[in-house]
Order: C-alpha cells, then sequence, then structure tokens
C-alpha cells in the first residue's frame, strides 16, 4: 500500500510536506469533477512522484487518494464508482475448451519450458480467471508493480501449465526485516529491490513431478530483466508466503528458498496492527550475490 499514516503521512516511503498536503487538497478540491484516475495522473505530474524509469506513480497515487478519502481527510471527492464486473467476458475467453487431458510424465518431455509475460488486457483477463477458479485465495487486485506470467510447455499444441504473479513487497515483516538487518528508514527508501510472489497456481491437469521448483528457478532468472525493463528496478531479492496448513512449500525448498518465520496474520500492506489472515511462512530468495549489502546501504537510484 503506498499510504502509511502514523507519526506523520508518507507515499511511497516519502514523507510528505505540508506543502505537499496543501496541494493534493487543493488539486482535488478545485478538480473534484475530474476522474480519480486524472486526478492522481495529474498530482504525479505535479509533485514529479515517477518511477526510476520515469513513468508516473499513477496507480499507486490512485490508491493513496483512496485511502486518503477512506480516512475522511477529502470530504469534496465523490468516492468513485466500482467498475462492472468483466467476469462473465472472462469467463467466455475461459471456457471454450474441455479440460485438457491430464499432463504427466518427465519434466524433461516438456522442455523448453517458458515464462510468457503478459502484457494484453484479453490475457490479463484469461488471467484473472484462471486464478478464480482454480486458485484457492482467487484473484485480487495487485497493489503497485506487478507483472504477470504464463508458464508454457514446448509443445505448443499443450495448454500452459501454471501462472505467475509478482508484485510490490510487502510493506512490513519483522522475520524478514530481522533476516535482512536494514534499519526503518533503509527499508522505506529500498523496499523497491524486493519483489513478491503474490500468486503461483500450478494447473490442475499439469501434474508433472519437479515442475514448480523448475518454474521458480527459471523465474529466478527471468523476473529481474523483465522487472527492470518495465520499473527501471533490478529487484536484489524475492519473498513468497505459505499457509503452511495447506502447503509445506516444498518447492520453495527444492529451489533453494529460505523460510525466515511466520507472518503475525496481519495481511501484506497492514497498518492497523489488526489480525485479519491466517499467520504464513515467509520464504525468501536472493537474486544477486551481494543482495543485503544493496539492501543495507545502497538507494535504488544507484543500482538500478
Amino acid at each position: 500500500m503506498p499510504v502509511t499514516i502514523g507519526d506523520g503521512l508518507a507515499f511511497c516511503g516519502h514523507a510528505l510536506t505540508d506543502a505537499e498536503l496543501e496541494l493534493i487538497r487543493q488539486i482535488t478540491r478545485e478538480f473534484a469533477n475530474l476522474a480519480w484516475t486524472e486526478l492522481a495522473a495529474t498530482l504525479c505530474e505535479l509533485l514529479q512522484w515517477r518511477r526510476p524509469n520515469g513513468s508516473l506513480k499513477s496507480r499507486e497515487c490512485y490508491l493513496f487518494l483512496r485511502e486518503l478519502h477512506r480516512r475522511g481527510w477529502l470530504p469534496w471527492l465523490t468516492a468513485p464508482q466500482p467498475k462492472t464486473p468483466r467476469t462473465p467476458l472472462a469467463k467466455l475467453v475461459l471456457e471454450p475448451a474441455p479440460a485438457p487431458t491430464l499432463l504427466g510424465g518427465s519434466l524433461d518431455h516438456y522442455r523448453p519450458i517458458q515464462l510468457q509475460l503478459i502484457q494484453n488486457a484479453d490475457q490479463r483477463r484469461l488471467f484473472r480467471a484462471y486464478l478464480d477458479q482454480y486458485h484457492y485465495l482467487g484473484y485480487r487486485a495487485p497493489y503497485g508493480a506487478q507483472l504477470r506470467y504464463w508458464v508454457w510447455p514446448a509443445q505448443p499444441e499443450l495448454p500452459p501449465l501454471a501462472a505467475l504473479l509478482f508484485t510490490s513487497a510487502a510493506w512490513r515483516m519483522a522475520p524478514r526485516d530481522s533476516w535482512i538487518g536494514w534499519s526503518e528508514a533503509v527499508r522505506q527508501r529500498n523496499l523497491p529491490l524486493v519483489v513478491n510472489h503474490s500468486r503461483f497456481l500450478i494447473l490442475p491437469w499439469a501434474r508433472i513431478p519437479h515442475l514448480a521448483s523448475h518454474i521458480l528457478a527459471l523465474a529466478a532468472r527471468q523476473l529481474p530483466r523483465d522487472w527492470q525493463t518495465h520499473y527501471g528496478i533490478t529487484p536484489v531479492l524475492l519473498e513468497t508466503l505459505v499457509d503452511p496448513a495447506r502447503y509445506p512449500g516444498i518447492c520453495y525448498r527444492a529451489a533453494n528458498w529460505t523460510p525466515v518465520g511466520m507472518t503475525q496474520g496481519r495481511g501484506r500492506m497492514d497498518r492497523s496492527h489488526q489480525a485479519v489472515t491466517v499467520p504464513k511462512q515467509i520464504f525468501l530468495y536472493p537474486l544477486h550475490r551481494r543482495w543485503r549489502q544493496r539492501l543495507c546501504l545502497a538507494s535504488p537510484a544507484e543500482l538500478t
């Protein structure tokens, strides 16, 4: 979540000045009839809220404004109307073919397995439909930066084997932060160097031994390049959360991810310190041999 409310107010780790906060109030009051997305883009332009690659942090700003409005700080704005659900369209895209025949046998039979970055709206809707139908957590719109992937076998006539979602890192997790060894200030500054593996769905027809750990290894090699291309930042650490009541995390252990502790069940973007989810096991995977030095000593701008 891009907003921090405590001793002060922050956007993506940047503490807002009184002048910046007054500008937000002034612009949203004077242009209250604009769409929320336009307000977010306007504020990003005025305040120069940009990613290292120069693109505006419009999505983060949109969520920031929603949070301020929810807390009653921008009462002159009308809450945005929920979008018309697109689930029926996604289901139509999902359903034309019968359930694929179970795919089993040796992993070598399906190599080379490839990760395909999802970049168009139809594929994003299909991705959402697959997660809604087959993942126990379903699909939830992710915060901030995000990349989605299909995992394909070598045979073009076969269906995808898996779906992956990577998103911005969790704001604060004590076991992770202790394992990294960074301070509060450094965490806020360098958190963009950590990426969360938010969803990992092996599709139900893929019954291939060692497939999951192989996909994790492929993703660890490909994701840093794609993240750099899209967001101007090369991540140095991956994180994920596993519900131990459902999964022991065998594939992560097989792919050399490190378990570092348990969450407290507050959700990835918790600010209120109230337990709302099941405690989960935290796994981490370094992407660079000097990952700790980069996270603890350098700023993201110096590492791109």
